[in-house]
């Protein structure tokens, strides 16, 4: 059947044609896109080349962005959508800023006291509720690996939790899927990382603390952990890892355990 958005769809993609060789570059700059199929690597680059096109990336004075970092960022900001219905799962904003450095950002707390807090907190992302996402040049250079750490996943996360309203922790699940399941494996790991951190503040946890900030930092954190270091988040906190799967309907961990029973380069250290 006939369809005009895929007709659209066609049209544009004819239109930002790029050379294969410049996405091969990108595929392998990138790690976390290692063991994907060649239908999969084709999707994430139809769905990058369309990102590019109802996104606007805003390079503030000092970035320079080529068109292979323009796709690098796409490419990571498409593979947590990689198997999801192809809808517009990133509504609500149409800008990507990026700046040169980390920068300062004015936040406000009001403690149970009723009392409010204000300060400058560093920050290398943040994303707005119906407003732009920003991400810091370094934290997006330093993104594409399997450590842990992956800014644009990470700051796209609140734009998925933030379909529901303000960032809660709780995106829009789907209709197979059952909140209460999703509350309660979330629950009781956050409140296990803030038990552990509150019993000693500088604990070594097996990700990163931010998460312990608040249900969205959590869950914001646990997906980019489960596409940049699935290995960890499935063994330390396997039915978070569980809730994610089914949300993004992936397996980051069978895929990268079969990198490593595969490749020599991939092996874990003894």
């Amino acid at each position: 059947m006939w369809s005009f958005r895929d007709w659209r769809r066609k049209r544009i993609l004819a239109r930002l044609a790029i050379e294969p060789s410049l996405w091969q570059h990108v595929l392998e700059s990138l790690p976390i896109l290692d063991g994907l199929s060649d239908e999969e690597t084709e999707r994430l680059r139809d769905r990058s080349l369309l990102f590019l096109h109802a996104k606007r990336l805003t390079a503030l004075p000092g970035v320079e962005l080529e068109l292979a970092d323009r796709l690098r960022l796409a490419a990571q900001a498409q593979l947590p959508l990689l198997h999801l219905p192809d809808l517009d799962w990133y509504q609500g904003f149409h800008e990507i800023v990026i700046y040169p450095d980390d920068f300062h950002s004015p936040q406000k707390h009001r403690d149970a006291a009723g009392v409010e807090h204000e300060w400058d907190a560093e920050h290398s992302g943040e994303a707005w509720l119906q407003g732009p996402v920003i991400l810091a040049l370094p934290g997006v250079r330093e993104s594409g690996g399997w450590e842990g750490y992956n800014l644009v996943i990470h700051e796209l996360a609140h734009k998925l939790d933030m379909l529901n309203g303000d960032a809660n922790g709780l995106p829009p699940l789907h209709r197979e899927m059952r909140i209460e399941q999703w509350a309660s494996a979330m629950q009781r790991a956050y409140d296990g990382l803030n038990a552990v951190l509150d019993a000693d503040p500088d604990a070594h946890t097996a990700i990163d603390p931010y998460a312990a900030e608040n249900p969205a930092e959590f869950f914001a954190v646990t997906s980019e952990y489960f596409f940049s270091a699935p290995d960890v988040l499935s063994s330390e906190l396997p039915d978070v890892y569980d809730q994610l799967k089914r949300f993004y309907r992936q397996d980051p961990a069978a895929r990268l355990k079969h990198l490593q029973d595969s490749h020599p380069a991939y092996a874990e250290p003894d």
